[in-house]
């Protein structure tokens, strides 16, 4: 026995698990995209062949940024784990932003190559780009690209903690950043995801529903395929079409953010019972903060052993769960930590705050992000001494349970009293005449904030403002009920279903 260590470490980067998964079931259906199939074997081969047209043909390094726009598509996967064996990170874009929003993330992020799906062509070409080298047309063009380049799986030198993905926040409280994610970190979470959800193995099937270019949206999608089980990818939503999927199909797992539940709970009663049946062992929401009664109506349609609401962001990854029996015995809860993670929460000076008091919550694990692209003072500005923040709120009770409370830039500071926002929305919610609600802070001349809701009706028998206001009051102290109430027809959101409370500050 020597004391010399084995020379056993193998970094492991998103495609290893892919690989792996080939190698015990080749023939294995992987992937589907309406007619569209891959299997692992297939899948591999892609993978191989786009990391080594990144290399030879692009010319591209370790350490490159390439800009991927589509929506979700069945080559989505190939490219972004392609172009990250080859250590080349993907700037994951949203197709829907403005040909001016694609520009300034191509300068930010310094993208040498484009990749885009023909419905944004036209976009990409209004956009202007000035850096790319070259911009690759799915379809036609990127199969002969893709079929000139050698489909062997070459050396690599990436290490996993090498990016393979920047993914762009959607600029809800300013400029959009590059979130840089590392292999280490989405790998680990998807092994951990195994065990916390129980339907990431290779006898699972993935329904694919939120966007792939979203980092929560690219994680549960990835996993399935990494754990070598079957992931069918959606290229929109329809929430009927979901449903009869989900009562007709294998999928033992979904994830879907509040705006995807809400518009499936929105359907006719009778398409609801038609479709009642399913085979989901889990049921993940995620993204944005569910509604208590939201929450209630799920458990309702779908059962009461499949929800959970995890909590997270793309910089800590996921950071809480709660799991299916404490959907309807913690209210308004995100669970507990979630696998490997730490949890603290501060006051303003940094100091651990008691049971039951707000602070701001910080995580430590094994998921966190490298940092922003290229704005090591934003970086800084949310990560103390390892632990990381996304300026949310929270409480924790006697049995560890945690609370968010609301964000704290959301935070309502009227006549020197806080007031958060999402508890007065929880409320607000729960009134027949309302379908959906956003509450912020109006500046007042005598109180710095007052409280301001706008709200969309629910049906033609909208309620007056005087009533929305007399019903908060009957829930809620007197200062945390809404001064002003202003109907609009949609809250604003973002593809994750997050409220874009500038914008209504900005109304």
């Amino acid at each position: 026995m020597t004391d010399a260590p084995m020379n056993s470490y193998r970094p492991v980067t998103i495609a290893s698990g892919v690989r792996t998964s080939a190698e015990r079931t080749p023939q294995k259906i992987a992937l589907r995209e309406g007619a569209r199939e891959l299997t692992y074997a297939r899948l591999v081969e892609r993978i191989d062949r786009a990391a080594n047209g990144a290399r030879h043909d692009l010319g591209l390094e370790r350490g490159d940024n390439v800009m991927l726009l589509a929506p979700n598509c069945l080559e989505y996967v190939e490219i972004v784990a392609g172009f990250a064996e080859a250590g080349i990170a993907v700037a994951t874009i949203n197709p829907r932003q403005t040909a001016h929003e694609i520009a300034a993330i191509a300068e930010d992020c310094a993208a040498r190559i484009v990749i885009a799906h023909p419905a944004v062509e036209e976009l990409v070409r209004d956009a202007g780009l000035a850096a790319p080298e070259r911009t690759i047309i799915l379809g036609d063009e990127y199969e002969d690209w893709l079929s000139k380049a050698r489909p062997e799986a070459q050396h690599s030198t990436t290490d996993e903690r090498d990016a393979f993905a920047i993914s762009y926040t959607s600029g809800t409280t300013g400029k959009a950043k590059g979130i840089v994610l590392s292999h280490r970190s989405r790998v680990i979470t998807f092994l951990a995801m195994c065990s916390e959800y129980g339907c990431y193995g290779p006898d699972d099937s993935y329904l694919c529903v939120a966007p792939l270019f979203h980092g929560g949206g690219f994680a549960f999608a990835m996993g399935s395929v990494f754990l070598g089980g079957f992931c069918e990818i959606l290229p929109a939503f329809d929430p009927e079409y979901i449903m009869r999927q989900l009562h007709e199909g294998p999928y033992t797992g979904t994830f879907m953010v509040p705006t995807h539940y809400h518009a499936i709970l929105a359907l006719e009663a009778s398409v609801l019972e038609r479709y009642r049946r399913h085979h989901l062992t889990s049921l993940v929401s995620n993204a944005a903060a569910l509604p208590q009664a939201t929450k209630e109506l799920i458990v309702a349609q779908f059962g009461d052993g499949v929800l959970h609401e995890t909590y997270g962001s793309t910089e800590a990854g996921i950071v809480t769960n709660l799991r299916p029996p404490d959907q309807l015995r913690k209210i308004q809860c995100v669970g507990l930590p979630f696998v490997c993670t730490r949890l603290r929460l501060l006051d303003g000076d940094g100091r651990d705050v008691p049971e039951g008091e707000v602070g701001e919550l910080y995580s430590n694990s094994p998921y966190l992000f490298n940092g922003y692209w290229g704005k090591p003072e934003e970086t800084a500005a949310v990560v103390r001494d390892g632990w990381v923040t996304a300026g949310d709120m929270a409480r924790r009770d006697e049995e560890g349970y945690l609370f968010l409370v609301d964000r704290k830039k959301d935070m309502i500071i009227s006549g020197g009293v806080n007031i958060y926002p999402r508890e007065i929305e929880e409320v607000l919610i729960r009134h027949a005449g309302i379908a959906d609600v956003a509450v912020v802070g109006a500046e007042d001349s005598y109180w710095g904030e007052r409280v301001k809701a706008f709200v969309v009706a629910e049906g033609e028998g909208a309620p007056t403002a005087e009533e929305i206001i007399a019903f908060a009051k009957e829930y809620l102290a007197p200062h945390k009920a809404p001064k002003d109430i202003a109907f609009i027809d949609a809250v604003p959101r973002n593809p994750a279903g997050k409220i874009l409370k500038r914008t209504l500050r900005d109304q």
